[in-house]
């Protein structure tokens, strides 16, 4: 799985305030669009911006959102059109599943992970009904036209240093990855089942956690992930509490502005230098606005914080035990090292 290097401070010093800033303006979008599912627009932008390296990418930064629309458009018509028909719908999502993990291990790539996002999230979300799905379409399209003029225009007013372009170079598995593609298709399908059963539609963040820790191709790095996934769960929980503690004492908007960008501005800042992997820092960012979204819609902050703790320690774990007592016994990986040497290198920080 491809994961995006540690953001370096020479190349794009102002890297971390323009991250704040997309934070504070996707709140902004939030107060002006008045979404039913606010979360989804003040957390896909600081998601898709983050995940920008060097160079503004307009092919990335367009790429992106139209890609998120189209297969957000094309998974709920299908989600639709099986709804009545449960063996076949089931049976689809776990091929559409396999088809991402399956891409993920073959080229690393990461285009299969937003396949198997958005297949989890539409999947999960048609279990409760018509409503839910067409929600959850409108709310992707309102978060990528967001992040679609958010893009340029934080570039715009803070642009890097560098003009050099970053090129992903994802790395590509080994062994038999249709077995590995298998077990996690089949793992993620069970957890889609739970998902439904534990999951509000204004917290399916769960569901990306639960998809993005059975991406790693190896034991070791399947534990790694669970671990910071819980790591940044519970940063960006405690920022999402402190800024709406404080907001309570002043409830003024350019008061709670101010306190999204300074909590938004320290994690930024952690993905330049902290000492964890920086997509733990770029993944709390998102936990946190989400968290302040829907605190000020209609969720409990502290109830939605500890309900997201709890369930990501329980999905997140179950998932990585799973995956590793099953690629134990398959042992479907050829000659690769056992340990999360990609996000163990970020976290490091650059010197």
């Amino acid at each position: 799985m491809y994961i995006a290097p540690r953001p370096d401070v020479n190349d794009d010093p102002l890297f971390a305030v323009r991250l704040a800033t997309v934070g504070v303006l996707s709140y902004i979008a939030v107060l002006v669009i008045n979404p039913t599912l606010p979360p989804i627009i003040a957390a896909l932008s600081v998601g898709m911006i983050g995940a920008q390296r060097k160079a503004f990418s307009m092919g990335k930064a367009i790429g992106g959102p139209l890609a998120m629309i189209v297969l957000t458009y094309a998974m709920a018509w299908l989600v639709q059109a099986l709804h009545s028909m449960p063996l076949v719908y089931i049976g689809v999502m776990w091929l559409l599943y396999f088809a991402g993990f399956h891409a993920i291990l073959k080229t690393g790539a990461p285009a299969g992970m937003l396949i198997v996002i958005v297949t989890v999230l539409m999947s999960v979300m048609g279990m409760h009904g018509a409503a839910t799905v067409e929600a959850m379409r409108v709310g992707f399209l309102q978060a990528s036209l967001v992040a679609l003029v958010l893009a340029p225009l934080v570039y715009l007013l803070f642009p890097p240093r560098t003009t050099e372009q970053h090129v992903d170079r994802p790395q590509a598995g080994g062994g038999n990855v249709g077995v590995g593609a298998a077990i996690r298709a089949t793992i993620l399908l069970g957890l889609s089942f739970w998902l439904y059963a534990v999951m509000q539609p204004s917290d399916m963040m769960m569901a990306v956690i639960a998809a993005m820790v059975l991406v790693f191709p190896t034991r070791r790095a399947v534990f790694f992930e669970a671990a910071q996934r819980i790591r940044a769960t519970l940063y960006g929980g405690a920022v999402a509490l402190g800024v709406l503690a404080l907001f309570t004492m002043s409830p003024h908007l350019p008061i709670l502005l101010c306190l999204i960008f300074l909590g938004c501005l320290w994690l930024a800042s952690g993905m330049l230098s902290g000492p964890h992997p920086s997509n733990v820092y770029q993944y709390a960012i998102s936990v946190a606005l989400s968290l302040i979204a829907g605190a000020l819609s209609t969720q409990d902050a502290g109830y939605a914080t500890f309900t997201r703790i709890v369930l990501t320690l329980t999905g997140a774990f179950t998932a990585a035990f799973a995956v590793a007592l099953l690629d134990a016994l398959t042992r479907w990986q050829k000659e690769q090292s056992d340990s999360p040497s990609i996000a163990c290198a970020q976290a490091t920080p650059p010197h």
